[in-house]
């Protein structure tokens, strides 16, 4: 599905927010978990932050994270939660509608998980991975995580959305040859059951690269 309209995901997200309480777990993704551990702490950049729990999780590993969402109510939640979480001091809660605006400034880790809209414009995603990438500082790590299809049980598609590979993002990305090293291009499968508990499985697409 797309709109024409930069402030129907603002509208969409907000409403997705607005309409019951927490909607994700609160813990942090667990791709993201896996890359970063062992990582010297630096500056991040979390990319559709959500209520937080890459961001927190990232604070309490001692990172300075800038944490980034067009949705005001998930983000006054992901401050409530810094604050129980005892890391307020770490994270910079900022809005921005990604292909409007973009934080200021580079970083050591810029994280883009999961950064699927329905209500997102063609080309929109890769402008952002775009942005993404510039933002990078010298040395630090672009990673980029998203789905690979729907659940195995998702016999029809809630909407119509393309799931990029890790070759189509690289592609789109457009890296200075010589001046980025591909660390790792991963398609991880994972249990995922569906919402009456069957098994099931969903794929995921892991991209890291390194400015050098």
């Amino acid at each position: 599905m797309n709109q024409d309209t930069a402030e129907s995901a603002e509208q969409y997200w907000e409403e997705r927010y607005g309409a019951e309480g927490r909607v994700w777990s609160g813990r942090p993704n667990a791709l993201l978990v896996r890359e970063v551990d062992g990582l010297p702490p630096g500056t991040a950049l979390d990319l559709g932050c959500g209520e937080g729990g890459d961001a927190i999780w990232l604070a309490g590993h001692g990172w300075q994270v800038t944490a980034v969402d067009v949705s005001a109510t998930a983000l006054r939640r992901g401050a409530d939660h810094a604050r129980e979480a005892g890391v307020e001091e770490r994270i910079r809660w900022e809005r921005h509608d990604l292909s409007r605006s973009f934080p200021d400034g580079s970083f050591d880790l810029v994280s883009a998980q999961f950064l699927h809209s329905p209500v997102a414009v063609d080309g929109e995603r890769e402008t952002i991975l775009a942005r993404a990438a510039a933002a990078v500082a010298p040395g630090g790590v672009l990673l980029v995580v998203g789905h690979g299809g729907w659940p195995s049980w998702q016999e029809t598609p809630p909407f119509e959305h393309h799931f990029p590979t890790n070759a189509e993002v690289l592609e789109s990305l457009d890296l200075e040859p010589g001046r980025w090293r591909v660390e790792l291009e991963e398609v991880v499968e994972r249990d995922f059951p569906d919402p009456d508990g069957r098994p099931g499985h969903r794929t995921d697409n892991v991209l890291r690269v390194r400015r050098v």
